[in-house]
């Protein structure tokens, strides 16, 4: 089976150290960019309703713009609480000036 890549975003409206938030095929996402890897993952805090791209980035990790819970941008694993549930994350590459996201 082929992974299907879906065009997201250009990768020049990714800023090291922020996010953007992106809809793909009606999915909410956010696309992180730190130093020359990007990172996507869904748009929402699992703890409560925040926008992570609104969040702050330090190293590999998000925090969130509501309680401050963290999650690793390359895992979603939740590395401070209150955070406790895993965040999504999704395969991507950059291509041609574009982010492609496979999201099934």
């Amino acid at each position: 089976m082929s992974i299907e890549w879906i065009d997201a975003a250009a990768s020049d409206e990714l800023w090291d150290g922020a996010g953007i938030g992106v809809v793909v095929r009606g999915r909410e996402l956010a696309l992180f960019r730190v130093g020359d890897a990007v990172y996507a993952t869904d748009a929402f805090c699992t703890h409560g309703h925040a926008r992570l791209c609104e969040g702050f980035v330090e190293g590999h990790e998000i925090e969130c713009p509501l309680h401050q819970g963290r999650f690793d941008l390359r895992s979603g694993v939740p590395t401070c609480e209150p955070a406790a549930e895993a965040l999504r994350t999704y395969p991507l590459r950059i291509d041609g000036g574009r982010v492609w996201l496979s999201i099934d």
